[in-house]
Parts: C-alpha cells; sequence; structure tokens
C-alpha cells in the first residue's frame, strides 16, 4: 500500500510518499510544492494544481495530514487551514481517505516523543526509511506524516482481525 503524507503550507507544502508491505517500510518518493503567486486565491490554486499532479504522478492508496495547530496569530492559522483544506481535497478528489493527526501524535508515532524537535524528527525519519533524503524540513514532516498514519493503518488492521477472532 502507497501512503501520501502532507505538511501542508502556503510558501512550502511538503509531501511524502511510503510504500507499506506488512512490517516493511520504503521511502517512494518527497518533495515541496513552492505555490507562486501573491493573491491568497493564487496561491491556494497553485498549491491545488501542484499537490494534484503529486498524486497522479505518485497514486496513492491512502493520504494522512497534519492537523492545523491554533497559534498566537490568527491571521496566519486562518491562512495555514486554507491550505489545509486544500491539501485535503486533493486526495479526497482522488477518492481517498485523509486521516489527520496532530502533530504531537506525528512525533510520538515516529520519535517515541511527543515534543521532539526537527533534527530528531529528520533522524528518525532517515532510519526508518533508508536512503531517503527529503529537500526540505516540510518533506521530512510529510514523510513522517506518512509513517504516522502506516502505523495507524497496521494497528487498527490488526485490531479488527482480533475483534473478528
Amino acid at each position: 500500500m502507497r501512503v501520501i503524507g502532507i505538511d501542508p503550507g502556503l510558501r512550502a507544502c511538503g509531501w511524502g510518499v511510503i510504500e507499506v508491505d506488512g512490517s516493511h517500510v520504503r521511502h517512494v518518493a518527497s518533495g515541496t510544492c513552492r505555490p507562486e503567486g501573491d493573491a491568497l486565491c493564487d496561491r491556494l490554486l497553485s498549491l491545488h494544481t501542484l499537490l494534484r499532479a503529486v498524486v497522479a504522478a505518485q497514486a496513492p492508496d491512502a493520504a494522512a495530514i497534519e492537523q492545523t495547530f491554533v497559534n498566537k496569530n490568527g491571521q496566519g492559522t486562518l491562512k495555514l487551514g486554507q491550505a489545509r483544506g486544500v491539501a485535503m481535497l486533493v486526495p479526497a478528489q482522488a477518492g481517498l481517505r485523509v486521516g489527520e493527526y496532530a502533530p504531537n501524535a506525528i512525533k510520538k508515532a515516529v520519535v517515541g516523543a511527543g515534543h521532539a524537535d526537527k533534527a530528531q524528527v529528520l533522524h528518525m525519519v532517515r532510519l526508518q526509511l533508508p536512503g531517503c533524503d527529503p529537500d526540505s524540513a516540510d518533506a521530512t514532516d510529510a514523510l513522517a506524516i506518512a509513517l504516522c498514519h502506516a502505523f495507524h493503518l497496521r494497528s487498527s488492521s490488526r485490531l479488527a482481525a482480533a475483534l473478528k477472532a
């Protein structure tokens, strides 16, 4: 199963795709979409176009995105929420359900600590996905989101199997 993780943003939107086969996980691709335009509507349209191209090229089976955290700047939070809406729309248009995870849950799943810093996340992503070299912190976060979703999918399928038995 292919899983795409998306770390939404208006300036840089990270994406990462992993392949999951049982307990084996491998890096497929990752990158950073950099939307163009000055007006918010232009940046959102650019983000939509860029993410559609990624989803079409990578053909994921599942998708996950980071939940928005509220910061002190309400205007910034609203803009991030709009980028997040576009980032959720694109996989939904491709027929995928989109898992949502809080930043601390992602870090806990990948690093083992909910308040891990960026360097720790990068280290654990590289450790779990040998050979990957994310081009930005956003791409690293997207791979971590994909890993978190893969772990949750695997746990929920094990739980479902145990409940059937």
